[in-house]
This record gives structure tokens, C-alpha cells and sequence, in this order.
């Protein structure tokens, strides 16, 4: 197995376009959520949500190139764009079939069906866009970023609800793994704050109807009723960690383990007692060749809806036992909101630069406590503490779940013991 490292990371999110711009609002608890602009929500009951702004397409592609995409596909090509400016990689020094791209969304474009759907309405079919199919498919924007940057390995676009981004990254992870490629650009997107998708969202009544930026994303708090739905995209650079030092990378972290499972039980709701969430936790462990011990860090899926918040703790409890009321917990999404297919990308990207920086960030907005929501959720202010370990959660609708596992980089020689003889500590 080789071992596989994270050498770039690029962003797009409600509270941020840059690395540096979003770790420092991530520092200063700025939530990203406010009235919906995209379209009229006086019918609506839900009027927030976490968009994008001052985004600009011509900052990392041509006004061509950005008229042939649409805008989720264009985060992508920003976040791709970042990921490899901050990676250092020359891809013309790189062969191509060994460059992969791992790139999902879990919507593609509900924004440019609706736009050229109320164009066939109105004006009749002789008036859609020509390019308005291949806009509009979810696989664009894995296509986009592998045009953009010659990457002529594999390339996917891993469709699992609001596990996208995690099963993007965590796939690329085993086609590293396994030889397939040097080094593939990996994580998710979604830009889907429509007429269309926020109404399906409202009609389950999974969003929050709140109108206080600062009460609607409130993960964990007895108060909560409901996630906000957002956009973005996360880019990361996975590389197999041979390849990285050969051309004497930055590394980040290295990714240690992954885990999926399915609850293979209900469209919308998780397993009473958390079990398949769970099962994708002590995998991603396992496959680390770790213990639940060892995990200083959960960033949760936690998206502020009364069921889900309730179940992950629960199968928090399950994977690790006493230790739940040990480890540090968060989730981004008090702050960004739910990014969809790009929540998994971005949150593993925070747990990085945690390790990075020895910091955790507080879940926003939890100040009533719920009981049954009962582990260290980070309350009220972040935390300075070292980082070893931390892990990621994902979990879709469909059943699916996803954990990424990601450690502090050490470099040891092959065949040493590594992790168990040198230790979780590193520098």
C-alpha cells in the first residue's frame, strides 16, 4: 500500500474564497449565512441560506471557458485552481495518465435546469442554450477541472447525497493506494440554492425556518429545527507521499484511513441507534492502523437538523466508547451552512489546517444544550491543543456514511514499524 498525502488545498464558501481567508473567519466565528438572493422567497418559509459572494470566474478562468460552465462547475475549477498553485505541482513535468481527478457533486446544476427550463416555457425549445446539457450534468465538474489542468487519468464524479465530497476523497485515497495514479485532485461541489432544490429541502422540513443568520445553522442546541443550505466547493491535492518528496513538496497531513457503509434502511432517516455511521468511524480507524483512543478531533456532519444530530452522537458513543467524552467535536456547518456535495471537501480541509495549527474551532450558535446531545461539542469559544488526529463525517441521504481519517505527517522508512514505533506525535 503506499501511503498517501494531502500537498495543496483550494476553497470556495460562504465565508471565504481563499485558504487564508476562511481560516481567518474561522478564527473569528463569522457565520456566512443570510437572506436568500437567488431568487423570491416570499412564498417560502425558508429565507436563508449560505451563498457564495465576490466571487469572481475570471480570476481563474478565461470569460470563454466561464460561459461554457456553470457556476458549480466554475467553484471547481477555483478550488482545483487554488489546490494546485498551493501543491506546487508542474504538470508539465507530470505524465498525464498518472493525474487523475475525483471530483463529486451531489446535485449538479438545479440553477441552469431552471434557467433554461423557464426559457422552453416561455420562449419554446429553439431557445435553449447548445451547451445547456453538458452544463448542466453533475459530472461537469469533475470534466472541467481535468480539462483545465491535463489530467487524463481517471476521473469521477461519486454521487452520494451529502457524502459526496468524503467518498470523493476517499476513493481517490484508494486509487493512490493501489498504485493508480501519482497524484489526483479530490473533493466535492455544489451550488444549488434554487427555487427547485430549496422547496424539495422545505418540503421534507429539513430546513431551518428561522430568520436570525445566527439561529438557523445551530447544530447540537436544543433549539435547533432544521439545516441552511449553502454552496462552495474544497480541492485537495492527494499524492502518493514518494511522489510528493521527489519534488520536495509542502506536506500538509497525511491521510490515514477511510471507512464507508450504507444503513440500508430509509431514504431520509439514520439508523435509530446510529450503528451504520458508526461501522464507517471505526473503519476509517482500523484502517489506520489506530484506536479510538488516538483521535484527538471530529469535525461531525452535525447539520442542525433534530435527527441527525441526535443519531451522530449516538454513533459517536458506539465507535468510541468512553473516549466520546474525551474527543474534541465540532461542525463547520454552524458557520458555512450545508454545503451538499462540498461539505465533506471543505470540512476535511478544516480538520488539516486544525492539525496545521493546533486549533479547533466552536460550533456557532450552541449555547442551549441538548441532552441528548451530550459530548464536547466546543461550545462558546475555539480551543488551542495539538492535533494529531482528527476525523471527518459524512452522512447522506440514502443511507450513505463516510469518514475520513487524517493524521499529522511523519515521515518514517519503509518497513520501520512507523506509526507504532515512532509514535503519534510528530512534528
Amino acid at each position: 500500500m503506499k501511503r498517501v498525502v494531502v500537498t495543496g488545498m483550494g476553497l470556495v464558501t460562504p465565508i471565504g474564497n481563499s485558504i487564508e481567508e476562511y481560516w481567518k473567519n474561522i478564527h473569528a466565528g463569522k457565520v456566512g449565512i443570510g437572506p436568500i438572493r437567488n431568487f423570491d422567497t416570499t412564498d417560502y418559509k425558508a429565507k436563508l441560506s449560505a451563498e457564495v459572494t465576490d466571487f469572481e470566474p475570471k480570476d481563474y478562468m478565461s470569460a470563454k471557458d466561464a460561459k461554457r460552465m456553470d457556476r458549480f462547475s466554475q467553484f471547481a475549477v477555483a478550488a482545483a485552481t487554488q489546490a494546485v498553485n498551493n501543491s506546487g505541482i508542474d504538470m508539465e513535468k507530470e505524465d498525464p495518465y498518472r493525474a487523475g481527478v475525483s471530483i463529486g457533486s451531489g446535485t449538479g446544476s438545479l440553477m441552469g435546469i431552471e434557467r433554461e427550463y423557464d426559457k422552453l416555457l416561455a420562449k419554446g425549445p429553439a431557445r435553449i442554450h447548445p451547451l445547456s446539457a453538458p452544463m448542466v450534468l453533475g459530472n461537469m465538474a469533475a470534466a472541467n477541472v481535468a480539462i483545465a489542468f491535463g489530467c487524463k487519468g481517471k476521473c469521477l464524479d461519486i454521487v452520494t447525497a451529502c457524502a459526496t465530497g468524503t467518498n470523493s476523497i476517499g476513493e481517490a485515497f484508494r486509487s493512490i493506494q493501489h498504485g493508480e495514479a501519482d497524484f489526483i485532485l479530490a473533493g466535492g461541489v455544489d451550488s444549488s440554492v434554487s427555487r427547485f432544490g430549496v422547496a424539495t429541502f422545505q418540503a421534507l422540513t429539513a430546513l431551518s425556518v428561522s430568520e436570525d443568520p445566527l439561529q438557523a445553522s445551530i447544530p447540537f442546541d436544543r433549539k435547533r429545527d432544521g439545516f441552511v443550505t449553502g454552496e462552495g466547493a474544497g480541492v485537495l491535492v492527494l499524492e502518493e507521499m514518494e511522489h510528493a518528496i521527489a519534488r520536495n513538496a509542502h506536506i500538509y497531513a497525511e491521510i490515514g484511513g477511510y471507512g464507508a457503509t450504507c444503513d440500508a434502511s430509509h431514504l431520509t432517516a439514520p439508523l435509530e441507534d446510529g450503528s451504520g455511521a458508526a461501522m464507517a468511524m471505526e473503519l476509517a480507524i482500523k484502517d489506520a492502523g489506530l484506536s479510538p483512543a488516538d483521535v484527538d478531533y471530529i469535525n461531525a456532519h452535525g447539520t442542525s437538523t433534530p435527527m441527525n444530530d441526535k443519531l451522530e452522537t449516538r454513533a459517536i458513543k458506539l465507535a468510541f466508547g468512553s473516549h466520546a467524552y474525551k474527543v474534541k467535536i465540532n461542525s463547520t456547518k454552524s458557520m458555512i451552512g450545508h454545503l451538499f456535495g462540498a461539505g465533506g471537501a471543505v470540512e476535511l480541509i478544516t480538520c488539516i489546517l486544525s492539525i496545521n495549527e493546533g486549533y479547533i474551532h466552536h460550533t456557532a450558535g450552541l449555547t442551549d444544550d441538548d441532552p441528548e446531545c451530550d459530548l464536547d461539542y466546543t461550545k462558546g469559544k475555539g480551543v488551542y491543543m495539538p492535533v494529531d488526529v482528527a476525523i471527518s463525517n459524512s452522512l447522506g441521504f440514502g443511507g450513505h456514511n463516510a469518514t475520513i481519517l487524517v493524521k499529522k505527517y511523519q515521515f518514517y522508512p519503509e518497513g520501520s514499524g512507523g506509526y507504532e514505533k515512532y509514535g503519534k506525535s510528530c512534528n
